[in-house]
């Protein structure tokens, strides 16, 4: 249980998009320098004050990066802060002390509330780390210690607390939005019912009357034709509505004969060249329908782009479509190093987003270590899927 939620934290991805500078950080940067050099004149006791102001203002400038790589600007600061405590400790047999310093308490606070969870971890590590050599060069006593420690820690919870409140808010916003997105497509559901139910009678009212009174049969026709205009409109605009932002895709959507496009399609420009992918397709599969093809290839999709993201050291992704019996097998193995990453994905269905589609379908999906080494995601889903 425990291992299980340390891989969880270490999965969290970084805040997506997080804010630039703004006018605050400008504001926030004037009142920092103002105040490392009002200190450089009035605090006698601080270390070598020509150059401690200088090194103090340099690092806190990289806090205007804080929110876009907020593990940079931890390991600079708090790498700054632990050489010069080393120095000090040899030159002068004194403590590093600078109090404008405390400013860098934004940089834990930053990292766990914008950074990934590897990254919070290693900052974390970093901060360990400075607090037990201040502790040992400057030991005052078990109450300072404990004090200091709390003073460094706060930040940082106070992120995490931060991220956690902002990430549950949006979480109830996009469940209100799928609600009404649900309530929008029974709308759409019960528009096309009725309106194909008027195109059916009047149709069979066309056939009936048809022989013996040409003129009611066009009528029909006529009433169909404005039926099928309005059914269309109506759904175009529900349909517009539940796509959102999203703009409309007006290419065929790629079925499993499209499979073999992932073997050799562009990769992503942050994962280099990437693992190598190699598609096969048993001669047994033949054709399925297109509800079933479409997810069959968004899985491998999805399932080859966790490859490449998280498969650490990971030469080749192979990706075999089989049959047994009715149901069409699909089966997603890479030979990276076993990371549980790849379990969560990151964007796309993510294995959740995967598993559902698999179910809707009446079928099933897995994903999971391998034995020796490496990342499998296998689905069976049954050829006649469910509601296709």
């Amino acid at each position: 249980m425990a291992a299980s939620l340390v891989n969880s934290l270490l999965a969290e991805p970084a805040v997506a998009d997080p804010p630039r500078r703004v006018w605050r950080d400008w504001a926030l940067l004037a009142v920092m320098v103002t105040t490392v050099v009002v200190e450089a004149f009035v605090n006698d006791a601080a270390s070598w004050r020509p150059i401690s102001t200088v090194v103090v203002v340099a690092m806190l400038s990289t806090l205007m990066w804080r929110r876009t790589h907020p593990l940079t600007v931890m390991v600079i600061n708090f790498g700054v802060v632990l050489v010069a405590e080393r120095i000090a400790q040899v030159a002068s047999g004194e403590p590093f002390e600078y109090y404008s310093a405390a400013f860098l308490l934004l940089a834990p606070y930053a990292l766990f509330r914008w950074g990934s969870g590897r990254h919070a971890a290693i900052g974390l590590g970093i901060m360990l780390a400075t607090l037990v050599s201040a502790l040992h060069g400057d030991w005052t006593g078990l109450g300072d210690a404990i004090g200091g420690t709390l003073v460094l820690l706060f930040p940082a919870v106070l992120g995490l607390e931060v991220r956690n409140l902002v990430g549950s808010r949006e979480r109830d916003r996009e469940e209100v939005k799928l609600r009404e997105r649900e309530l929008l497509a029974r709308e759409l559901h019960d528009t096309v019912a009725h309106h194909v139910s008027a195109i059916a009678i009047r149709a069979q009212a066309g056939r009936v009357v048809g022989a013996n009174d040409p003129d009611a049969a066009l009528d029909a026709l006529v009433v169909i034709e404005e039926e099928a205009s309005r059914t269309l409109a109506e759904m175009r605009g529900i349909v517009g509505t539940l796509r959102g932002d999203a703009r409309a895709e007006f290419a065929p959507q790629p079925q499993l004969t499209d499979l073999h496009r992932l073997a050799t399609g562009p990769r992503e420009p942050q994962d280099g060249d990437g693992p190598r992918v190699e598609v096969t397709v048993a001669s047994d599969v033949g054709d399925v329908g297109p509800t079933v093809g479409g997810a069959l290839y968004r899985m491998a999709q999805e399932a080859i782009t966790n490859a490449r993201r998280h498969a650490r050291s990971a030469t080749i992704v192979s990706v075999d479509v089989a049959t047994d019996g009715e149901q069409i097998l699909l089966r997603v193995d890479d030979d990276g190093l076993d990371t549980t990453a790849s379990a969560d994905g990151s964007g796309g269905f993510g294995i959740v987003g995967m598993t559902e589609r698999a179910h809707l379908l009446g079928g099933t999906l897995t994903a999971g270590p391998n034995a020796d080494r490496g990342w499998r995601v296998a689905a069976s889903i049954p050829r006649q899927a469910v509601g296709s």
